[in-house]
């Protein structure tokens, strides 16, 4: 246990943002996450701005020799001068309004696994993983280790891991660069056989060789001494430094106060933290031009058709089904083959042809296997073969199928469940819903089991009317819904899988749920086009009016407004394009509970005016988000309404606010909703996708680096932290597929601002196959609180065999970067262009807190 002196809420936002800091920081360093460097070193390059902008100036080059099919080739000198975007790009290879958030949620899988290695118990101590500690050698196998690793796991298709063992080798890569000495030798190209490892790292600096004198001021500008081997700075205590060597250096180093003192790192601009600060910049060239060789490494051995998988570089979605294959579940599957073939056929070759293909099929009592594929054909041969067959009684292990789904299912994917029963496996509800956020998939049932019905299939019990409710708490978790329809209507329902696929953001109501006698109210602006409302319940009526004061009521067909549709309880109007702007308004009348969800499509205006390929005049007004609303869930009582600030440049899209302390303390979900202003000052109103909630407990899973071989027992690391106390809680594991799992702690006690700490150890047996992909979840529930939900820790591994190791050959591709840099941070000659994974203020939003700010990146799908 770690308790602080004072518990952190007693103090202001700001002191406790920079107390939470001081606590993030690890005791390894190196180039800075993006939020340190914005708070602590302003001015910076770090290491998610050199893996983004690697990872851009290779899919530029891509782009370059692969022209797009149907379109023209991608010309150089349309980039030259400008500062590369994601979806910039996106829009120049694919087309206007071609969405790119999936390309920049997988950079920003890398990037955060690029920055974790500075955090993981695994991997912050380790000096190999640094090239610390003149360990040189001996990091250069660990980094080609983890290229090695990175080409089985995305051969092998599973790409989260792939890109997690990307993100640890390009962050050992970059610290070469900013750790060792070889900026100071008058180097001005990478070094030539990191990542080419067939000779070894001549002219290294022995035990006995002195390399640095005494520095006492925090800038060492001359403490090097003068010689021309290659060494590298000691971190801490472990190893100690021998007489003679140069340490790390900075505030966290404690060997750098041992004589000699000082330091050699060049993490960022700051003198407290890097004492060759002004070599910072030098470093950041080097380790971003290796970082640009890296990825063309992975490109040459992959493929480009691996390689863009790996990365997500495609508009297009993932297609998932999870089916329910009891008897009287013919139409349900005949409208799911209906639709797949559709979408197969229709998108087949064209950009917004689904990457990967997921079925898992259900019963009682069994469920699954899951069958995954990136060839359309094997997709639609193995749903071909799947047929309503038995069973028949209710329910159904509907959400044990859907965990299964999830487990294998890219993230930022829509999963479609169709079922005629409840499910049986209710216990797994509130672990779905986890697991459906830190998957960021969004889930669709669609059931033909209308839940007030008390005849129909057999049934063993009487069930109760409220048997559906954890597909509504699975839903809500994860921005879907729950359609009730009947099996006549459920081919019509099933094509709103193909419009789902597509990437729409979502419009907050006024009020966000159906008050009787109350329109609802939400606003239209220029940057939107292909509006669907659609409205589910005992609906009696409706009418949408539109800023004019034009009407359309429930009347199935083409109205004034648009074109009505309805199946059952479920009704869809798609709105006529071009959309008048302003404040429209629902009417809505209903028995019971009804829903009303508003979206569209965002056109490529969305994507100039953010900067990203503006055709406009340089000095026109941006569109701007200004201000975040919080809401409860799901009556959406407002809870704060705090402004947003800009931090860094603006082309980062890093935005901040300060969270009201009442949402701190208060329990259940929140949704965000995001306010500002177009460029010519018309209003803008984005709804998050998925709600929020503020967490009393943080599990922190680590495994090993690597893989799981069978027959072996790998050590994982919990890390458990109390946000509010006391609490005391129970920790339950689970491991999909059923391999044995031990640990030294299942109840810890924790007061507010505490922390523990617990090992486990996972047997794989001699039978686990190879390729298969194993989860591991941590429950931790309050044993005195009831009410407050579990929360979940999720670590994905995957099993390989032994596998000889796996050289990495000179590139085909070209590893020089592509354009000339525009930033003013670089001011350096080279020929590097600065790039933005982040898509502006307007696209799809990773957000985090750290102490009480609440941290908004990117915005797009907003």
């Amino acid at each position: 246990m770690l308790p602080t002196d004072e518990p952190l809420s007693h103090l202001g936002p700001s002191l406790l943002l920079l107390l939470q800091l001081q606590l993030l920081l690890p005791p390894a360093s190196a180039f800075f996450p993006n939020i340190w460097s914005l708070l602590a070193a302003p001015g910076s390059i770090t290491h998610q701005d050199l893996t983004e902008e690697a990872a851009l100036n290779v899919t530029l080059q891509l782009f370059l020799e692969q022209p797009p099919p149907g379109r023209p080739p991608l010309r150089l000198e349309d980039f030259l001068g400008r500062t590369l975007l994601a979806d910039n790009l996106f829009a120049a290879y694919f087309g206007p309004g071609s969405p790119s958030r999936r390309f920049r949620a997988a950079l920003g899988e890398v990037s955060r696994a690029n920055a974790a290695q500075d955090f993981l118990p695994t991997s912050r101590n380790d000096p190999d993983l640094h090239f610390d500690a003149e360990r040189l050698g001996q990091g250069r196998t660990r980094l080609v280790g983890a290229l090695g690793e990175t080409v089985v796991a995305a051969r092998a298709l599973d790409h989260t891991l792939a890109r997690q063992r990307l993100g640890a080798a390009l962050h050992a890569l970059q610290d070469f660069y900013s750790h060792s000495n070889w900026v100071e030798l008058g180097k001005q190209q990478p070094h030539p056989h990191l990542l080419w490892p067939r000779q070894g790292l001549q002219n290294l600096a022995q035990v006995g060789d002195p390399t640095c004198s005494d520095c006492e001021e925090l800038s060492c500008p001359g403490n090097l001494l003068g010689f021309t081997l290659l060494t590298s700075g000691y971190f801490g205590t472990h190893p100690s430094k021998p007489p003679g060597k140069c340490s790390h250096g900075g505030h966290f180093d404690q060997s750098s106060s041992q004589p000699p003192r000082g330091g050699i790192n060049k993490d960022s601009t700051s003198p407290g933290f890097s004492p060759h600060h002004m070599l910072h910049l030098q470093a950041a060239k080097l380790a971003l031009l290796a970082s640009i060789q890296a990825f063309s490494l992975l490109r040459s051995r992959l493929g480009d058709r691996a390689f863009s998988r790996l990365l997500d570089i495609t508009p297009a979605s993932s297609l998932s089904f999870v089916l329910d294959t009891t008897g009287s579940m013919g139409e349900e599957i005949n409208a799911a083959k209906i639709q797949a073939r559709h979408i197969v056929e229709q998108r087949r070759g064209g950009p917004m042809e689904p990457t990967h293909y997921v079925l898992v099929p259900f019963h009682d009592p069994g469920f699954g296997p899951v069958f995954t594929t990136s060839d359309p054909d094997s997709f639609w041969q193995q749903l071909n073969e799947i047929h309503a067959l038995g069973g028949g009684d209710e329910p159904e292990m509907c959400l044990s199928a859907l965990e299964l789904a999830l487990l294998h299912t890219p993230p930022l994917s829509d999963i479609f469940v169709f079922t005629d029963a409840s499910p049986k496996d209710a216990f797994l509800t509130n672990r779905v819903e986890s697991l459906t956020q830190e998957r960021r998939c969004r889930v669709t049932f669609l059931v033909t089991e209308d839940p007030s019905r008390v005849q129909g299939r057999p049934r063993r019990e009487v069930l109760s009317p409220l048997r559906f409710e954890p597909y509504e708490a699975v839903a809500l978790a994860s921005g879907g819904e729950v359609i009730f329809t009947k099996d006549q209507y459920i081919r019509d329902v099933a094509a709103i899988v193909g419009d789902s696929i597509a990437d729409l953001v979502t419009l907050p109501l006024e009020p966000p749920v159906v008050v009787p006698e109350r329109p609802l109210v939400f606003s239209v602006d220029g940057l939107l086009q292909r509006v669907t409302v659609w409205i589910h319940g005992e609906v009696s009526s409706f009418w949408i009016r539109n800023p004019a004061g034009v009407s359309q009521g429930q009347e199935e067909g083409e109205g004034p407004l648009g074109h009505t549709r309805r199946f059952g309880q479920f009704w869809m109007v798609s709105m006529n394009d071009p959309l008048q702007t302003g404040t429209w308004e629902i009417q809505v009348r209903a028995k019971g509970t009804s829903r009303v969800r508003v979206q569209g499509l965002q056109t490529q205006l969305l994507v100039e005016v953010t900067g990203l390929g503006s055709r406009g005049n340089p000095g026109d007004p941006l569109p701007h988000f200004s201000h975040v609303v919080l809401r409860g869930v799901p009556h959406g009582a407002e809870l704060g309404r705090v402004p947003l600030e800009p931090m860094g440049p603006r082309e980062r899209g890093l935005l901040a606010a300060s969270l009201p302390p009442t949402l701190l303390s208060t329990a259940g979900p929140f949704s965000l909703e995001l306010i500002g202003q177009d460029g010519v000052g018309q209003g803008l109103h984005r709804a998050a996708p998925q709600p929020c909630a503020v967490v009393p407990v943080l599990l922190e899973l680590s495994g090993p680096p690597g893989f799981l071989a069978p027959g072996t027992k790998a050590p994982l690391s919990l890390r458990i932290a109390s946000f509010s106390g006391p609490q005391d809680l129970d920790l339950r594991t689970y491991v999909n597929p059923s391999f044995a799992l031990t640990s030294n702690l299942s109840r810890v006690r924790l007061e507010q601002n505490e922390s523990a700490w617990g090992c486990l150890w996972l047997k794989v047996p001699d039978t686990a196959a190879s390729d298969s992909v194993v989860m591991v979840t941590v429950t931790a529930t309050d044993r005195e609180a009831s009410t407050v939900p579990p929360t979940h820790a999720f670590l994905r591994l995957l099993v390989l065999g032994p596998a000889p190791q796996d050289q990495f050959p000179a590139p085909v591709h070209s590893t020089d970067p592509v354009l000339t840099t525009t930033s003013p941070a670089f001011h350096l000659s080279t020929l590097v262009t600065p790039g933005r994974a982040g898509g502006g203020l307007v696209s799809n939003p990773w957000w985090g807190t750290v102490g009480a700010v609440l941290l908004l990146l990117g915005l797009a799908s907003w």
